[in-house]
């Protein structure tokens, strides 16, 4: 307390006092520290900072990562189930054409083949003249009676071979046929119809055969004329080729048979080899496919159908085109040594079969023994007729396309056709 002199009056004096402490912070003694502090330390702040910083980014990374893994494994799985549904839908259409070779175009082609085998190969004019010889002894000489015997020896195992040998082919030519084709209406359908949707079989099958969906028509898709001159090639044989063939089969009979006398005792095992030398005889006489020309036309272009079009000169040309590309691939396919490889299984493998039922005709005990040769052509000629029946009751047929070499072929066909 002091006293104002002048006024007479006590006044009161404060003190200084300490400044407050967050003053003293702001001194440049702790300035200078935290800067030592920092340049003491900021090393290590920075490699703190970078460490959690780089963690943060692997952490970001191994999240994108796995983000992205499980949206490949998501499509990867997508992808696979779309790719088992196409080859189950590949699948079923590969079963159904085969199906459908067995009973729509086969039974047309073997009934055809048939009767032009009975007329190309008839031996009832020499076996009615033989029996009028038996019963009329005067009616013929021994000379005729033996040249009639050789006629019917050398005819009975021509028209047995002709009948093994045309039913084996065509039936694989068709199952050729009706696969490339399958083939190329699958392909050309799906791609006017897109991945997206899954392909009507029925229709591409129908399709198939004449009848042509007005969905699918209108796409251009489908051409029914090259369909049907294609398939129409099937006949080629019997139109074409079989008298040819019939040439062909009957030389190589002559030249095995000419040592076989109607005297000769003639066992299971005899009949059999004679039979598969007359098969391999004609089969390696002439180039190496020259049994290609009784089947199918050496030039497509030659192979004509006879319906009137209106459809002007450019497209004949275009349907030529397109027809000539399925005969082009058909005749690739049946010049391939795996086709040749599949018809001498399929040959002997008919052999075999044909014998097993020539046995039991003739009677087990008979042809175990041998029997000779001239009892033993009614049979041998009556064999033609059983090899040419429907499909549906040809069990010579069924057991051809059940070797598994034979499936494996056109398995491996259906898979390999051209995707263009």
């Amino acid at each position: 307390m002091s006293y104002d002199k002048n006024n007479g009056v006590d006044m009161k004096v404060k003190t200084p006092t300490k400044p407050p402490v967050y003053l003293g912070l702001l001194s440049p003694e702790l300035h200078q520290t935290d800067r030592d502090f920092w340049r003491r330390h900021k090393r290590k702040v920075y490699v703190t900072l970078g460490v959690f910083g780089s963690g943060y980014v692997l952490y970001k990374l191994h999240y994108w990562h796995r983000r992205r893994l499980s949206d490949l494994e998501t499509e990867v799985a997508h992808e696979r189930e779309h790719d088992e549904l196409i080859r189950a839908q590949m699948q079923e259409h590969f079963q159904n054409i085969q199906k459908i070779a067995d009973s729509t175009t086969l039974p047309h082609v073997m009934e055809y083949l048939s009767s032009r085998v009975e007329d190309e190969l008839d031996i009832t004019p020499i076996m009615e003249k033989l029996m009028r010889g038996k019963d009329q002894p005067n009616s013929l000489t021994a000379v005729e009676k033996l040249e009639l015997w050789n006629q019917m020896k050398i005819l009975s195992f021509t028209r047995m071979a002709l009948s093994l040998w045309s039913m084996t082919l065509l039936s694989l030519y068709i199952r050729v046929q009706v696969n490339i084709l399958g083939r190329h209406l699958y392909i050309d359908t799906a791609r006017v119809l897109g991945d997206s949707q899954l392909l009507d079989y029925n229709l591409i099958l129908i399709a198939t055969y004449n009848t042509c969906p007005r969905s699918l028509e209108e796409t251009d898709v489908i051409d029914t004329k090259d369909e049907q001159l294609f398939l129409a090639s099937s006949d080629f044989l019997s139109n074409y080729g079989l008298h040819k063939l019939r040439c062909s089969i009957e030389a190589a009979a002559s030249e095995i048979l000419h040592v076989k006398q109607l005297k000769d005792v003639f066992d299971v095992s005899t009949l059999h080899d004679t039979s598969v030398q007359i098969l391999d005889t004609f089969m390696s006489n002439g180039s190496p496919h020259q049994w290609l020309g009784y089947v199918m036309p050496e030039n497509s272009t030659e192979f004509k159908l006879n319906e009137p079009t209106t459809s002007g000169n450019s497209d004949l040309i275009i349907r030529a085109t397109k027809f000539e590309q399925l005969m082009s691939e058909t005749h690739e396919v049946l010049s391939s040594a795996e086709f040749s490889n599949v018809v001498d299984i399929s040959v002997k493998t008919g052999v075999e079969v044909l014998m097993e039922d020539i046995k039991v005709q003739t009677g087990d005990s008979s042809l175990i023994s041998g029997i000779p040769l001239a009892k033993l052509l009614p049979r041998i000629a009556q064999t033609g007729q059983r090899l040419l029946e429907e499909p549906n009751r040809n069990r010579y047929i069924n057991v051809i396309h059940n070797i598994p070499e034979v499936e494996l072929f056109f398995t491996i066909l259906y898979s390999n056709t051209s995707n263009s």
